[in-house]
């Protein structure tokens, strides 16, 4: 590589510079405090680990995604990891082996082989939730009100909130009989909206699975359409009326605590099919093409680890959460700039003040006051009357 390309870094991989990074840091220290104060503790998952621990139950989205290397020490496969919720399942599961329900919290640098998106970052801080251990809707019910929270906190505007459950098209692809390979092309066009394709892999099916098939690629709007979908689908097995219950139940939650909350409802969508169990959210935001958050139900990921457990919990990126906020984060205050001087009572006066919280820059050897403002300074240390005290800095 030459020389003047030694700087470049790949494709979605970037750098966080001053102040960004301070302000990235700082929220996440608020967003962290938030899940705190919601009961939720706070883990720190390994970067790299076994391929077969770091991609249990994650499906095949999430393997593409993983880093793969060998390790040279045992010579089996590891992976960076690109997705921190299936280590915290492992740490709940494995682990810490609670008997009640047990919520966890993280924050931490994730990598990407491929890109969510084309415009995406392969280099996202994944900011995350997770409840274990109760399968009721209070759980779903939770994880988002902790959602909406962390989005009101961060002041992101225009949020709308998507869910469906994937309970209710996998239970109908059960009593149908579909095979792994048409479940999967039925599965693909709707989510492509593909009327005429979705027609033709069900038109072969009876009468009343066939239609409510079809109905599933147009239930999407506002409230009205769960009430429709108890219409559409009033001859689908139990399993399926059970997830509508439960889809119900969670909207009416949400709308009591978000009354001003838009709630978009798209039972076709199937966002995570592979690997969630039940309802599935995400928030969206007009001026992104992607959502912003996303989360579900996903129990039982815990079995290949010993114990299987209901578990729901969400995720985002935090810099995108920050660069898309509103919220009012502390800057990091200007500095005081001292003197390349080791005068005794220099020092007792810098350590006075950086234990009083403010920021210190002393000059090193050939530093000159005129490099202050660029180390972020606006006070300086000048003796005066034989004590060192604080004075502005001229511009």
């Amino acid at each position: 590589m030459a020389t003047v390309d030694r700087w470049l870094l790949p494709d979605g991989i970037e750098e966080v510079l001053p102040p960004e990074a301070a302000r990235i840091e700082v929220a996440r220290r608020e967003m962290l405090d938030l899940f705190q104060r919601w009961g939720y503790e706070f883990v720190v998952t390994p970067h790299i680990e076994y391929l077969e621990s770091l991609l249990t139950g994650a499906g095949r989205d999430l393997d593409l995604r993983t880093f793969k290397v060998t390790d040279p020490l045992s010579g089996r496969q590891m992976g960076f990891r690109a997705d921190i919720t299936p280590q915290v399942a492992r740490i709940d599961a494995h682990t810490l082996r609670r008997e009640g329900p047990s919520r966890l919290c993280y924050a931490g640098s994730v990598l990407h082989a491929q890109p969510r998106a084309l415009t995406t970052s392969r280099s996202p801080i994944q900011l995350g939730a997770e409840l274990y251990g109760d399968a009721s809707p209070a759980s779903d019910v939770e994880v988002i009100s902790l959602l909406v929270d962390m989005l009101e906190l961060a002041i992101v505007p225009d949020v709308h909130m998507d869910l469906g459950h994937v309970g209710i098209y996998r239970g109908l692809a059960r009593e149908a009989g579909l095979s792994s390979e048409v479940e999967q092309q039925l599965f693909d066009a709707l989510q492509r909206k593909a009327m005429d394709e979705i027609t033709a892999l069900t038109e072969s099916l009876p009468a009343p699975l066939s239609k409510m098939l079809r109905a599933l690629a147009e239930l999407c709007g506002g409230r009205e359409v769960l009430d429709l979908a108890q219409a559409c689908l009033v001859e689908a097995p139990d399993d399926v009326h059970a997830a509508l219950d439960d889809l119900l139940a969670i909207a009416d939650a949400l709308s009591l605590r978000y009354p001003e909350l838009p709630l978009y409802f798209d039972l076709g969508e199937l966002r995570g099919y592979h690997y969630h169990t039940g309802v599935v959210f995400a928030a969206f935001v007009p001026s992104v093409g992607q959502s912003i958050a996303q989360g579900g139900r996903y129990d039982d990921i815990g079995a290949d680890f010993g114990r299987a457990r209901p578990a729901t919990g969400f995720s985002t990126d935090l810099k995108t959460l920050v660069s898309l906020g509103r919220m009012q984060l502390v800057e990091p205050s200007a500095g005081i700039w001292a003197p390349d001087n080791h005068d005794v009572y220099l020092w007792q006066a810098v350590q006075q003040l950086r234990g009083e919280g403010s920021r210190v820059v002393q000059a090193l050897p050939g530093q000159a006051l005129a490099d202050a403002h660029e180390a972020g300074c606006d006070r300086q240390l000048l003796l005066s009357d034989g004590r060192w005290q604080v004075a502005p800095l001229a511009s």
